[in-house]
């Protein structure tokens, strides 16, 4: 079976909310260095250890949404924010501008994917996804068999 979606652009904001929302939850044990920085007042009371942590931390996000944020200015990446229509089987995802231009990406380019409760995002980098809204597929079948598709390639838990 192949889905063919509707036409979709990916919003820029989306883009980085979803990137670094994934990127924070990959590197969950910087909040554990963020915890080990301002215990250090239980050994020196002075503030300056919360307030140099924080400082720290706050960089390190900033660090990230800068990174997002360029990427959808680079030349690079602007194919992943221009219309395209998707064609999924299950070999491939076949990328496509129009009717006579595209871009095939096979399944062993995708590293990892999740289903959130509107969506699928089928990471092949961390500043690379695909940003698939339930809103472009034609009907729930469709969705369905992606679905399977991602749990038969391993992407997604039972």
């Amino acid at each position: 079976m192949i889905v063919r979606t509707k036409k979709y652009q990916l919003p820029t904001n989306t883009y980085i909310k979803t990137a670094l929302g994934s990127v924070l939850k990959q590197q969950w044990w910087v909040g554990l260095i963020y915890l080990a920085i301002c215990a250090g007042y239980l050994w020196i009371p002075n503030w300056w250890w919360v307030i140099g942590a924080t400082i720290a931390l706050a960089l390190y996000i900033l660090f990230w949404l800068i990174q997002f944020a360029g990427v959808t200015q680079l030349e690079q990446g602007k194919f992943m924010f221009q219309k395209m229509s998707y064609e999924i089987s299950s070999q491939q995802i076949l990328l496509k501008l129009n009717p006579k231009q595209g871009m095939p990406m096979k399944w062993d380019q995708i590293k990892r994917a999740k289903k959130g409760k509107d969506h699928f995002v089928l990471f092949a980098s961390k500043a690379q996804l695909l940003y698939f809204p339930f809103k472009i597929f034609n009907n729930d079948n469709e969705i369905r068999f992606i679905e399977t598709v991602l749990k038969r390639k391993g992407y997604l838990k039972e």
